[in-house]
């Protein structure tokens, strides 16, 4: 593959970006707002460093925290021409060592991984007599869990709770869940198996006990990128250290405002500290927000400005033109709640937002019930997050491995016909006779490959329940929405060969990619970090919902706002925040609104009804608060561009005796000055810049905004 050409990558980015990408050695913090495209400045550093020559590719390791992340990184890694990076979690690169030293350092195959706790962690509690109850299990579990990424022995346990004030649960002493640790330990080792936090403790066991082993691993990989570093635990901590030895070659990225991952051992001191741990370290911030519209930056911004440990956390400027005022809601009750989002939604899919652009998010699971209820009364499709995984879909599995059946013939049949092209006079004038894929290939000369691999995998789909036209009854059309993403899948994929598509199929599989849901998704929001949607819906903004009713401490109330946070950020153009003043009709409104949107939220909401006063002011009020939201995420050179903008039309307007607002709005100027366009058809796409305004002032503004002097154009 042709190496990437180092300038032409850093063409692609923004100052920030680049200050990223121009740094491939040494030690690297990166703070990095929601929307900024961390993953872009990460990626094109790691091309920038190959394509210059200081990154052999096969010596970086880039850490993720979920498998999609590593997919997705591995895929534009290749894209950028730098395709053997290996990109993973932090227990895939550690299992994928353990199975490569274990043998050699402990003796044998490595050990079964458990894939659940649940039978293991109620078989200890059964040996206390605590009984084995699914709630007791499940909260008992993640103790384990937390305690083990924490690195927190037994013998240590209670002594560190009760330090920290740290809550044990199921209300356990702390010296009764010292008891259930070495219990737990005790029934893996007599199963003769190891947990999921046990990979990276053995393998940091081995490094730490091992040096040859350590200089191995050391020698393999030299240089390391870690994305969401936020969410580090003190055993990833542990690992990355080890992987690293005495060396600082180490580019950190995270946001602070985004650590919602504590009650799992995740904390962002490892990236706040990163500067000590590293001397000479550099911190670059990436404040430019490419996702959300200024709306939607200022109240995240004004959210987190509240925070009375904001630390670490970066202030945002929307990149993005103008655009609604963000809405906050209230309703009587959840029903109520539910209708009014139905009704917004309902609108938006007319008006042609496709559903799977538009999201419900929550802070609890069992809030989804009154939406699904309500929005399948209306018929509007919806998209859970917790149903059957699509690879472990049965039609899935036959789609699959029916494709993989015609592959392995089509390779085949591909060996054969080579075979016969090699054995000279064996079809008529010396030719060997045409294979089954000759015959194929030459059906329609006039055919991409591409189109021949979308209408091969049709083919073979068919018989497994694929049809040109989705079927009518629920189970039928279900089995072909699974299929007809698959098909979806080949007509995206740059494959020209089945044998190609296969194993795309595989790596997504193996990597748990899945298609777009095809309706509205109802999620929580713990589950939609790190995913976008053009509409948001935040539900559930009341005291025991979020903040949670368990958030007591300063600490929970403020992962609770951090929360909010990442909710909020998640909306690209529009977003409704709500809560119910009561849980049901005959309730008597016990609730009260968030104590984390004071400040934020307006005293008066716009969807209340009001006098016929305030309805000939409601538009002037909602453009003031605009502006307001504007000047709040603008950065000062977008202000400054803006004044500019105001100055020349002041003129302008002066000349030819007109109003200001007649030669451009504000709200016109504010979004030219966001977006700060670079030719006319950029800027005739702004709104309020029509084709006469364009050709009487265009020049003039492309002047302004290039910094020239517009009297010259």
């Amino acid at each position: 593959m042709e190496q990437p050409d180092p300038s032409a990558l850093l063409d692609a980015l923004d100052p920030d970006q680049r200050a990223v990408a121009t740094q491939v050695t040494g030690p690297l913090a990166v703070l990095a707002g929601a929307g900024t495209g961390k993953t872009r400045a990460i990626t094109y550093r790691i091309a920038y460093g190959v394509a210059s020559g200081v990154y052999d590719p096969s010596q970086v390791l880039a850490v993720t925290f979920t498998k999609r992340a590593a997919y997705e990184m591995r895929h534009r890694l290749a894209q950028l021409g730098v395709p053997r990076v290996q990109a993973r979690t932090f227990h895939s690169a550690a299992l994928r060592q353990l199975i490569h030293f274990w043998p050699t350092v402990v003796g044998g195959p490595l050990p079964e991984i458990l894939p659940h706790k649940a039978s293991l962690v109620a078989a200890s509690t059964r040996r206390m007599g605590l009984g084995s109850d699914k709630t007791l299990v499940r909260d008992l579990a993640a103790e384990i869990e937390w305690a083990k990424v924490s690195m927190i022995d037994s013998a240590h346990y209670r002594q560190r709770v009760l330090r920290d004030g740290h809550e044990v649960p199921a209300g356990l002493s702390a010296s009764d869940m010292a008891q259930l640790l070495d219990v737990y330990e005790d029934a893996k080792a007599e199963r003769g198996c190891i947990d999921f936090e046990d990979v990276l403790v053995h393998m940091c066991g081995i490094l730490q006990e091992r040096p040859e082993v350590a200089a191995i691993v050391r020698k393999q990989y030299q240089h390391f990128v870690v994305d969401e570093f936020q969410d580090v635990n003190a055993l990833q901590q542990k690992l990355l250290d080890l992987w690293l030895g005495n060396r600082h070659d180490v580019c950190v990225v995270g946001d602070v405002a985004q650590t919602i991952y504590s009650f799992t051992g995740a904390s962002p001191k490892y990236l706040l500290g990163f500067a000590r741990k590293h001397p000479g370290a550099r911190t670059v911030e990436l404040v430019r927000d490419y996702r959300s519209t200024p709306q939607v930056v200022a109240v995240a911004n004004r959210l987190m400005s509240l925070s009375g440990r904001s630390a670490g956390t970066v202030r945002l400027e929307s990149q993005r033109p103008s655009g609604p005022a963000v809405s906050f809601r209230s309703y009587a009750d959840d029903r109520a709640e539910a209708e009014g989002i139905a009704d917004r939604v309902g609108q938006l899919i007319a008006q042609g937002t496709d559903a799977h652009r538009i999201a419900v998010l929550m802070r609890m699971n069992s809030q989804s019930q009154i939406i699904e209820e309500v929005f399948g009364q209306r018929g509007i499709p919806v998209a859970m997050t917790h149903a059957t995984p699509f690879f472990n879909r049965e039609s899935v599995r036959l789609g699959i491995n029916a494709l993989v059946v015609a592959s392995r013939g089509q390779s085949m049949q591909e060996e054969h016909a080579g075979s016969a092209r090699q054995s000279p006079g064996t079809g008529v004038g010396g030719q060997a006779p045409a294979s089954a894929g000759d015959i194929a290939a030459t059906t329609n000369e006039t055919e991409s490959p591409h189109d021949g691999l979308v209408d091969l995998v049709k083919d073979i789909l068919g018989p497994v329940g694929w049809s040109p036209q989705a079927p009518a009854g629920t189970a039928l059309r279900e089995r072909w929405a699974n299929l007809q993403a698959i098909v979806q899948w080949a007509q995206d994929s740059a494959a020209t060969t089945l044998g190609d598509f296969v194993a795309e199929l595989r790596e997504r599989a193996q990597y748990q990619v899945e298609p777009d849901k095809n309706g509205v998704e109802l999620t929580t929001i713990h589950a939609a970090k790190g995913l976008e949607w053009d509409a948001v819906f935040l539900i559930g903004a009341s005291e025991g919902q979020l903040p949670i009713s368990h958030a007591t401490t300063d600490d929970e109330r403020e992962e609770e706002r951090r929360l909010a946070y990442v909710a909020i950020t998640r909306a690209r153009d529009i977003l409704e925040v709500s809560w119910a003043r009561a849980r049901s009709t005959s309730g008597r409104g016990a609730r009260k609104r968030s104590r984390l949107f004071d400040g934020i939220w307006p005293e008066e909401p716009a969807q209340q009804r009001a006098t016929p006063r305030h309805v000939r002011t409601s538009s002037r009020a909602a453009s003031r608060q605009r502006a307001a939201e504007w000047e709040e995420s603008a950065s000062e050179q977008t202000r400054d561009l803006f004044l500019r903008l105001k100055e020349w039309r002041l003129e302008v307007s002066k000349e030819m005796s007109k109003p200001p607002f007649s030669v451009f709005t504000d709200q016109t100027l504010r979004d030219i000055a966001t977006v700060q366009p670079k030719t006319l058809r950029q800027l005739r796409v702004i709104g309020g810049v029509g084709d006469i305004k364009l050709e009487r002032h265009g020049a003039h503004v492309l002047a302004i905004v290039r910094g020239d002097n517009w009297r010259d154009y």
